[in-house]
């Protein structure tokens, strides 16, 4: 097949950016442009698997090479899940980067409403990369709660494959640049592992980050106002975010009117209730 131009792959990536998941490209633009068929393109995706339930007997190892099972970080909070590789040149740092940031003016904290695991695809990744890529965020994190609740494991190729599928995540290994072509996004999970959302590409706003742990939580976390705001706000899975549901929002904004404009008139029948009371006694003490 014919490899693409550059100018069509620039085009391919900024429709993705704007409608569904970036494809992320491991190399420069010139080696891209030789190696990036539109065939290779088509089979990198994220595949939207809401509903589906992540298996808890997936094992890997943590920042320190010590066995973890997937079940064994689920039952309790909901958990924002990432796959990266931390030797990746370009996105996956940018995907990690863009989740600090997000974290870090979240109302909520790692390790106490929600827990993240960052998981590589790269069977060849030791723990100690993952103790360095670890310490590398945990640091940056504003909140006390990422030592414990911000995981980063290493695995064998065949558990990387079953959670990779379970969740949709398709991606191609490169051998000549020794580097993954993959689709970028973050995904949370329910405390129990069932798949609640996706957020694609290299932006989640904090607001829609909020409501999807709400959500995924059932609302175990959160406070009133995120409920009410959920009311008006529905997810979209082809955009990865938060869209205003119109006829919720009118009524609730009808209902939020009435009882303002109740609460006024109740207001004003006090103050008149006030002054005739204040009126009638004036008028006994002239007499």
């Amino acid at each position: 097949m014919k490899n693409i131009s550059f100018k069509i792959l620039a085009k391919f990536l900024f429709l993705t950016i704007l409608f569904g998941p970036v494809v992320v490209i491991a190399y420069g633009p010139e080696v891209a442009t030789k190696k990036l068929t539109k065939e290779r393109i088509d089979k990198i995706d994220f595949e939207q698997r809401l509903g589906d339930y992540i298996s808890p007997d997936l094992k890997f190892q943590d920042h320190n090479g010590n066995a973890v099972r997937l079940g064994d970080f689920l039952g309790k909070k909901p958990v924002i899940l990432s796959l990266v590789y931390y030797e990746c040149p370009t996105l996956c740092n940018q995907v990690l980067n863009t989740l600090l940031r997000s974290l870090n003016v979240l109302n909520f904290d790692i390790g106490t409403e929600f827990d993240v695991i960052s998981v590589s695809i790269d069977p060849g990744e030791t723990a100690q990369l993952a103790s360095e890529k670890r310490q590398s965020y945990v640091s940056k994190y504003k909140g006390a709660g990422a030592t414990k609740g911000w995981n980063f494991w290493v695995g064998e190729q065949e558990q990387i494959d079953q959670l990779a599928e379970s969740v949709g995540f398709i991606y191609e290994y490169d051998s000549e640049s020794d580097q993954y072509i993959h689709a970028s996004g973050i995904i949370v999970l329910t405390p129990d592992g069932q798949i609640a959302k996706y957020f694609y590409g290299l932006d989640y706003p904090p607001r829609d980050l909020r409501w999807g742990l709400v959500e995924a939580s059932k609302s175990n976390i959160g406070n009133a106002v995120d409920k009410l705001l959920l009311l008006c706000y529905s997810y979209d899975p082809l955009t990865g975010g938060y869209g205003i549901i119109v006829m919720n929002a009118l009524r609730i904004g009808a209902v939020l009117a009435m009882i303002s404009l109740g609460t006024f008139v109740f207001i004003m029948l006090r103050r008149e209730r006030r002054k005739g009371s204040s009126m009638s006694t004036q008028k006994m003490e002239s007499r």
